[in-house]
């Protein structure tokens, strides 16, 4: 199939290179025109400007599009949107809010063009192993890009989820999911790294962990990867961004009265992990002082 890739970080640069060894033209853009010369030495068509990805590719076209979720991803669809036609397909493959997705949806539809929101997981990892994709749209829309999701995904990974929404719905709370399972080991890593038994050989638990445990998982041999590479992680600072998957994950919690303490603690503590003093645990010191006499320590 043809299609246009919009956006060439480590995602969509590695998409493209998937996709053109399964045989597919693929017209590539970025805002950074090196990322497309580079794309375009393995095969790919380079793209200056919108209006050269649409005149590279035929009708009916698909756009693809691995920008950031919010304004860069609207104003990019908006810019795309003015320049197709009738029966033209734009697929979101970034982690767009799922109300969002479904607005596009709807509003592309009143124009006669297709929205998908593909839910994309696997990282760098993606270009050798595959990308998990979760996919939302119209039946016919997503019939019409199988064969490229088909070629992105590995055995299994791929699933139809519903209408137009329902694919950042999934990917939303797979990665609210992810966000407890990373805090989970995190934890446990740091209760061993702090034993009465000395110091364990916490790269050596992580592997044997893999093997056979009940907690194996591909998280835990990329833990055991970087703890490999350095087991005290002295090279890293504790602050962990999130972008924005947990917060709304929280919030349909919240909307659809189900409890999630795990997920809500989870994006909790990456938030915390970017002070470095809390004013919060100042002020539960200082009323410790005020009500108990308990001994403060001095900044």
């Amino acid at each position: 199939m043809q299609l246009a890739m919009l956006g060439l970080g480590k995602m969509g640069g590695n998409m493209v290179q998937r996709l053109l060894k399964a045989g597919h033209k693929v017209v590539v853009y970025d805002v950074d025109p090196r990322r497309a010369a580079e794309l375009a030495a393995l095969g790919a068509a380079p793209a200056t400007t919108l209006d050269e990805v649409i005149a590279g590719l035929r009708p009916p076209r698909v756009c693809w599009t691995m920008v950031p979720a919010g304004k860069i991803t609207e104003e990019l669809i908006t810019s795309l949107a003015a320049r197709l036609q009738r029966g033209d397909i734009i697929v979101d493959g970034g982690n767009s809010f799922y109300k969002d997705s479904q607005r596009r949806a709807k509003e592309l539809a009143e124009r006669g063009i297709h929205y998908c929101d593909a839910g994309t997981s696997g990282g760098i990892w993606g270009l050798k192993n595959g990308y998990c994709l979760m996919v939302g749209g119209a039946p016919e829309a997503y019939a019409a890009i199988e064969p490229i999701l088909r070629s992105l995904a590995p055995e299994g990974g791929l699933m139809h989820t519903g209408p137009a929404g329902s694919g950042h719905y999934v990917k939303m709370v797979h990665n609210g999911i992810e966000y407890g399972l990373m805090t989970s080991y995190a934890e446990g890593f740091e209760i061993l790294r702090t034993s009465p038994f000395g110091q364990l050989d916490l790269p050596g638990i992580a592997d044997v962990w893999r093997h056979g445990s009940v907690v194996r998982s591909w998280l835990l041999d990329l833990l055991q990867e970087a703890l490999g590479k350095d087991p005290g992680l002295d090279g890293i600072r504790g602050y962990v961004e999130d972008s924005g998957e947990g917060r709304w994950t929280v919030a349909a919690a919240i909307e659809q009265n189900v409890p999630a303490p795990v997920i809500t603690i989870a994006l909790q503590m990456r938030i915390a992990s970017r002070q470095d003093e809390s004013f919060s645990a100042k002020v539960q010191a200082a009323l410790r002082n005020e009500f108990g006499g308990h001994a403060l320590k001095k900044g």
